[in-house]
């Protein structure tokens, strides 16, 4: 969700935009993508999923894997789209970028709009907290409880995980990003920033005052929710969609999925066999 303002630029400085095939046979834009050489990536500037380092460079766990996958699939470079987390779906409807690569969690609100291909990872939910966590803030039932002041992101499944929980919707405070979110718990405009457990985990690390919560399911609908993140296509794509699937699944069985996600924070307890088609049932 960093470098908000790069959107236009670095779409101008691309390939030019791909015409939205018809849904006939699946769409022919895995074609068009051979024949030019590169993809461009939708992203988000969150830290570890899809972000451009300090030197410039593409790089998180979703790019990386982008990589690997299109590589695979014939296509030899790609190229990142940067947009605010709230507009990756517009933007990709809108042939802004030709696929999102940004870690998103697949729910069923987002399968009315895109196609996922089968998550790559799954995430436990986790807070900013100050140190020491003074209020005792360890899941939604303790925010609504002790009526602390909530953040999250922009887009972020945390919204809803809190609005099932009780807590009022208009109350919330999004921040555009995680380390917006750590600011805010540091200064006391709040007392509690939720996001996944990998991006509060990374956040904190160089924090003197705010630490992360140990990881924990959220309630939705009485139940523990395990989120899954994946990549979206526009739903014309469903034959680049199953190709990249195809190639997902067997960097899964080999295990180099996980030496990929790894550098990033990822653990063993990350890896997934989620598919998109349950996480879209709800």
């Amino acid at each position: 969700m960093a470098a908000l303002g790069a959107v236009g630029a670095l779409g101008a400085a691309g390939c030019s935009r791909v015409a939205t095939a018809s849904a006939e046979d699946g769409g022919d834009l895995l074609d068009r993508l051979r024949a030019q050489g590169v993809v461009r990536l939708g992203i988000a500037g969150e830290i570890p999923f899809g972000y451009i380092d300090r030197d410039g460079e593409l790089t998180g766990e979703a790019p990386e894997l982008a990589r690997v996958v299109f590589e695979r699939l014939g296509v030899a470079k790609v190229q990142p789209v940067p947009t605010e987390f709230g507009s990756l779906i517009p933007g990709l409807n809108s042939q802004q970028f030709d696929v999102v690569a940004a870690g998103m969690y697949v729910n069923a609100e987002r399968c009315a709009q895109v196609i996922f291909a089968d998550p790559d990872y799954q995430m436990l939910d986790s807070f900013v907290v100050r140190k020491g966590n003074p209020k005792g803030l360890h899941d939604y039932r303790d925010v609504v409880a002790k009526k602390a002041k909530f953040a999250t992101g922009t887009g972020y499944a945390q919204i809803q995980h809190a609005v099932a929980a009780g807590y009022e919707e208009s109350d919330i405070l999004i921040v555009p990003d995680q380390v917006a979110g750590l600011n805010a718990v540091e200064a006391g405009r709040a007392d509690v920033f939720a996001g996944t457990a990998l991006t509060t985990r990374e956040v904190v690390k160089k924090s003197a005052k705010a630490e992360a919560t140990e990881a924990f399911a959220p309630l939705v609908d009485g139940k523990p929710q395990v989120d899954g993140g994946a990549f979206a296509f526009r739903p014309t794509e469903t034959k680049l969609r199953d190709a990249f699937n195809t190639e997902l699944h067997k960097l899964k069985k080999s295990g180099e999925l996980f030496r990929i996600l790894r550098p990033f924070g990822f653990t063993k307890d990350e890896m997934t066999d989620l598919t998109a088609k349950e996480l879209c049932a709800g």
